[in-house]
Formats: C-alpha cells, structure tokens, sequence
C-alpha cells in the first residue's frame, strides 16, 4: 500500500515541479491578480495567464508535439494559428469592423500625431541594436512601442519566433498598462494651460467618405508597403463590412463572437509558450526594457507632435490627444479623455483623441511592414 502511495507519488506532477515552473506559476497568478483583481485588460490578461499556468503544469502535455504516436496537446496545434500569424490579422478584421474611423477622416492632420507615435518603434529598434540583439530581433523588439499585440506578434513570428512569449506578454502587458504609463508622460511634457484647451466640434462625416476611405487607404498603403497588405487589408476589410451597413450580422459577428473567440485562443497559445528558461534569461530582462522605453517614447513622440501643432493652430489642438497616437484603440483615447476631464470638467477629447488613435492602428501596421520588408 505505501509502495503504491510512493509510485503514486513519484508519477504525479508535484515530484516533476521545478524551480521554473514554480516561479511561471507565480508570474502566472500575478497576471491573474492584475486582469482580475485590477482589470488591466481582462479579455487578454486572464486568457494569457491561464496559458502560462497551464503550460507549466508538469506533465500535463498541452504544447507536446505528437511523436510516437502521441497526437499532440490541445494547445500546440491552436498555438499553430499564432505560429503561423494567422490570428493577429483575424483581430484586425474584426478590430476594423468595431472601430469608426469618422474622427480621423473628419480631422485627417491628426495622421500626424498617430505618425510621430511610430517613433517609439525605431528609437527602440536602434537602441536594441546598440545593447546586441540582431536586426531581425530589435525589430521584433521596437514594434512593442506601437502598442499593438497583434501587430507585435506577427512581426516576431516572422522575425524572431524563438522571442514570441516574450514579446507578446511585454507588448500586451504594456498595452494594459497605459492609463498607468501615460498620465505622468502627458503631464510632464505639457502645461496645465495646454491641458485645459477645449477643442470645437468636428464636422459631420458621410457614409460615401467612411466607405471610399477603407477602400483607397488599402490600395495606397499596399502600393507603398506591400508587406503591410496583410494586416491593413483585413483591417480595412473589417471597417467597410461596418460602414456599407447591408450586412449588419457580418458587422456583429466580426464585433462580438468572432473578435472574443479569437482573442481567447490568442491569448492562451501566447500565454502556453512562456516557459522558464525563456523568462529567466537576460534577453527577456532586454525585451521588458526596451519595450517600456519604446513604448514611453511613442507616447512623448505624439504629445510634441501635438504641442507643435497646437502652436501652429494657434491653440485649437489640445496636445494631449498626440498620446492616443499609439495603436492602443480605444484604451490610449480615453486616458486623454480621462486627463482632459481632470483639469477642465467640461472638456471632452474622447472622439478628437479617437483621430490619432486609429491613426496609429494604421501607423504601426505600416511600420511592421517597413520592418518585414527590410528584415524579413
């Protein structure tokens, strides 16, 4: 009897456990903590968290690859659309089709802003080439400071896939972290007075120009970048399915069930390739850095653009909106709004912060094209 309790034993997963698994189980149980507890960004911390608690269960085999007649765990082969890049421009349909891309079109010189945005991916990309990562994973690196997950993980998987749990929880831990990351970089780069503007109404946008402009801004970017076709054509694709309004069950499946469907699987197959060896090793301690400077850069990078053009608008623009440049959709817009509100009651930038912010949607799509291009 204690032979079999002893075997017993010895089989389970407790006498397999390491000093990894116990330490990616912790971190595991702190994003728990941060999307459930804190709700940073709940519908991708608590899926990813699950699939880095999971994955290092020891025996449990969800990531092994079917060998010796083993088929293989349930997580490797969903894991194979992350692999693969597929995911990622399947949330950018359906990110295209709940998205209303009205405030840029009303106010296109906000591209500006979601532009200067852009520069947190190549300041990084530079600087992670100064502390000794390849090309192809400074790129992987630098596109953490558009603040986009999905672009960030299909980059890396065609750049540097051996980096992709790491850079997936870095770009997506920072993307829950903007009302905590932007606040001090808005404030510290900007005077009360600037924060206080009031901007006027935009005008009223046209069904014809929400439809003409989906279609003319894919023709134009795939022309000039054509490894951006992927993810700007579903993106585009998503957003003229919203706005011709004769497929009202398309726009809601893209919008609801698809768009949470994907993101779960997303989440969890990124959460499943975060082991310990990875976690623990000065390349990971790199990423963090480099995507929090990237990521802070992009935002100061967007507030000057907007402190220019309020100078030259004569103080119409309120250069906060500039911190919605990054491709955090709708999270970086309403920390404007938010901010705006703190010193100005009746001050609402939500919509005007709405231009910049898809701008950047369209900003880092580009810039990870520039990227595959270059370095792919």
């Amino acid at each position: 009897m204690l032979e079999n309790l002893m075997q017993m034993v010895m089989e389970s997963g407790w006498a397999h456990m390491t000093l990894n698994n116990l330490f990616m189980i912790g971190l595991a149980l702190v994003f728990l903590y941060l999307g459930i507890k804190k709700q940073y960004e709940p519908y991708l911390m608590v899926p990813i968290a699950f699939g880095i608690l999971l994955v290092n269960l020891p025996l449990a085999g969800l990531m092994a690859k079917p060998e010796g007649g083993n088929p293989g765990g349930l997580l490797y082969y969903l894991y194979q659309g992350t692999n693969l890049g597929i995911y990622p421009p399947l949330i950018f349909l359906c990110l295209g089709a709940s998205t209303d891309f009205g405030p840029l079109i009303a106010n296109p010189k906000t591209i500006l802003l979601g532009g200067a945005a852009q520069f947190g991916i190549f300041g990084a990309y530079f600087l992670a080439i100064l502390l000794g990562l390849n090309p192809q994973e400074a790129g992987s690196v630098g596109i953490i400071g558009g603040a986009d997950g999905p672009t960030a993980i299909f980059t890396t998987t065609r750049l540097a896939p051996h980096l992709l749990s790491a850079i997936a929880l870095a770009a997506y831990s920072y993307m829950a972290l903007v009302p905590i990351i932007q606040p001090p970089i808005i404030r510290f780069l900007t005077t009360e007075k600037e924060r206080q503007i009031v901007m006027t109404q935009q005008r009223p946008v046209s069904q014809t120009e929400k439809i003409i402009f989906p279609i003319m801004t894919v023709i134009f970017v795939s022309l000039l970048v054509p490894s951006a076709t992927t993810l700007i054509g579903c993106l585009m694709l998503g957003n003229l399915i919203r706005e011709i309004k004769i497929v009202p069950n398309l726009t809601e499946a893209l919008q609801k069930p698809m768009m949470y469907t994907i993101t779960i699987i997303l989440g969890i197959t990124v959460g499943a390739k975060a082991n310990g060896d990875l976690f623990l090793s000065p390349i990971t301690l790199k990423i963090t850095i480099l995507g929090l400077i990237a990521f802070s850069i992009g935002t100061a990078a967007g507030v000057l653009m907007g402190k220019l053009m309020c100078k030259l608008s004569g103080g119409k623009i309120n250069p906060m909106i500039g911190a919605a440049g990054v491709s955090a959709v709708p999270m970086a817009a309403r920390v404007v709004q938010k901010e705006g509100q703190r010193y100005n009651p009746n001050n609402y930038l939500l919509m005007h912060a709405m231009g910049p912010n898809v701008a950047g949607v369209i900003g880092s799509a580009v810039a990870a094209g520039v990227l595959l291009a270059f370095l792919g």
